[in-house]
């Protein structure tokens, strides 16, 4: 397996020259100053190569090898007319930065919102911190703070209980938090921020767009896009839903096994893969994360490596738990996915599967230093080294 780390480009706190250092080989990463829809110039791409790539002589080499993500623009997601251009401008970074060589593309279809965490530092039992989703505080957003139109008929009269006595305990501040924290955008994502009066009228533009209905524009965009693919010998990865299911009454469709098979059913192109994110396949009790790395073993092109240990009594909310230890069964992905490399053909997958580790706690040092949420460098280093591990013990001859 290549061992990749996500790099978030100049303004990273995290530099090139400190994951050369980690032993990471190679490197994730995108243009994220580019607008969403617009095209990734070539003089851009390799000129964010070049500052990813520049000492490789005199130093440790490390390669841009995986992008993520290019954003897939709203308009696509919700099926409108007119939308030629931004498929079209979508193809077009997608050549540009095969010509660099980089030909492993995560993306994603996640209706307004990327990943979503109600606390981006929850304090953990041993001092260091971690990103978490409280359902309890996620209702009281939608209910109380948002005020969505109808969202009362996505809970219980139990769950509007508990949510409305959190909001009403909540200090202003909290509350604030909260909201920049679901919707005003974190570091390095692929999505514009938002006001919450912007956010309603998002929200409105999918009041009537079904399951169905998303997963159907997604399959016109992949039948556009892997076509090319394919000629180019580019792999695309599309990352889950997170968390994965239907909130605030937008549908989710890359939550499951099922969405999976439905998706390789109708499309069933070599070009067409997935990133198999751990923990957010994970946070759901439902899907078994060996079983889906051996099953979808031959379509995994990159893997997000985290565990994710979900709360007892409320099976929606988690943290971010450390790679080895969680609801998790990182020994079991880690076998599969070992075992889908040995039946893979080396000539034409010479280079294995795209690992990184992903989310790591805010320890140590770290605490106190600026950092991007959940991709401190300590954290990540652990979480690295505790993979690394497992790797070495599974694939050594006993």
């Amino acid at each position: 397996m290549r061992e990749a780390w996500r790099w978030f480009g100049p303004n990273d706190p995290v530099s090139i020259a400190d994951i050369r250092q980690t032993g990471a080989t190679d490197i994730v990463s995108a243009l994220h100053a580019i607008q969403t829809g617009e095209v990734w110039p070539l003089d851009k791409i390799r000129a964010h190569k070049v500052l990813i790539e520049k000492d490789n002589r005199a130093q440790s080499s490390l390669v841009w090898s995986v992008v993520e993500s290019i954003p897939v623009h709203e308009d696509i997601k919700l099926g409108l007319e007119n939308i030629q251009g931004y498929i079209d401008a979508w193809i077009t970074s997608m050549e540009n930065l095969a010509k660099c060589g980089i030909k492993t593309i995560c993306y994603n279809f996640m209706p307004v919102l990327d990943w979503t965490r109600t606390d981006l530092k929850f304090q953990l039992p041993n001092g260091g911190f971690a990103l978490r989703f409280d359902q309890q505080k996620f209702a009281a957003f939608d209910l109380f703070i948002l005020q969505r139109e109808n969202a009362e008929a996505d809970y219980s009269a139990e769950e509007f209980a508990q949510a409305k006595q959190i909001f009403l305990e909540m200090p202003e501040d909290e509350k604030a938090l909260l909201t920049k924290n679901i919707i005003a955008g974190l570091p390095g994502k692929m999505t514009d921020s938002y006001e919450i009066d912007d956010f309603r009228r998002m929200l409105e533009k999918y009041k009537n767009v079904t399951k169905d209905i998303l997963r159907k524009n997604l399959f016109s965009f992949l039948s556009q896009v892997l076509p090319r693919a394919e000629q180019l010998g580019v792999k695309l990865a599309i990352h889950p839903d997170d968390p994965p299911r239907d909130m605030l009454g937008l549908p989710r469709i890359i939550c499951t096994s099922d969405d999976l098979d439905l998706l390789f059913s109708a499309l069933p192109s070599p070009s067409n893969g997935i990133t198999l994110c751990a923990g957010t396949y994970g946070s759901r009790p439902d899907n078994d994360l060996p079983r889906m790395a051996r099953v979808f073993g031959s379509r995994i092109h990159f893997a997000h490596l985290r565990g994710v240990s979900r709360d007892k009594n409320e099976q929606r909310s988690f943290y971010e738990a450390d790679h080895l230890s969680s609801d998790v069964d990182m020994v079991g992905i880690i076998s599969a996915l070992l075992k889908e490399e040995q039946l893979r053909d080396v000539a034409t997958n010479p280079q294995g599967i795209f690992i990184r580790p992903d989310h790591g706690h805010q320890i140590l040092d770290d605490i106190n230093k600026l950092a991007n949420p959940g991709y401190s460098c300590i954290g990540r280093l652990k979480g690295l080294a505790e993979i690394r591990g497992v790797i070495k013990a599974l694939s050594t001859p006993h």
